[in-house]
């Protein structure tokens, strides 16, 4: 089994969770808890520029805890190494939702309750389904971006299109 550590405290990969624009999310155990590993990468990216990385995770995340938005703690932050050690919440995606037709409107509501107190404060978070993990009925936003709201690509006009089985969200499906 693969090993990675974080400051010096090594962990398992139980899995690779997913590769987004910023990084690689691994399931990881120190033999007790599973946590997310996210190992910042350097790959481009043609639709989306970063500064850096790393530094815009630990803002974004400070900015969205001030705001409100439920989310996995941030458990430690590897600077040498560029990684991020999260809480784990254990679920389904509202993309795996969507693929098995399990989507409830409830976690329509709790999207419109986030996006509420999101606009209030000129922000958007990435919408996408992979994004969020319904546990326990309550819906988590488990990345930490956040940009300056702009209405192209806030929840009604983008996000929307791919929570449900739009032509959009199977064209991604066909695609990945």
């Amino acid at each position: 089994m693969e090993k990675m550590k974080v400051n010096n405290r090594e962990f398992s990969v139980i899995k690779l969770l997913g590769k987004g624009k910023g990084g690689y999310s691994y399931l990881v155990t120190d033999g007790e808890n599973e946590y997310v590993l996210k190992q910042i990468h350097h790959e481009p990216c043609s639709y989306y520029q970063f500064g850096n990385k790393l530094e815009s995770e630990m803002n974004d995340y400070k900015k969205l805890m001030k705001i409100g938005i439920r989310m996995p703690k941030m458990l430690d932050v590897d600077v040498e190494n560029e990684r991020i050690l999260k809480e784990y919440i254990c679920g389904d995606t509202i993309f795996d939702l969507v693929l098995q037709d399990r989507v409830k409107e409830d976690y329509f509501a709790q999207i419109r309750s986030m996006c509420k107190v999101l606009y209030k404060d000129n922000t958007n978070i990435d919408y996408f389904p992979t994004n969020f993990v319904v546990q326990n009925e309550k819906l988590y936003y488990i990345d930490y971006e956040c940009n300056n709201y702009m209405e192209e690509w806030n929840f009604e006009n983008w996000g929307i299109k791919y929570w449900s089985k739009t032509e959009e969200f199977l064209k991604y499906v066909e695609e990945h």
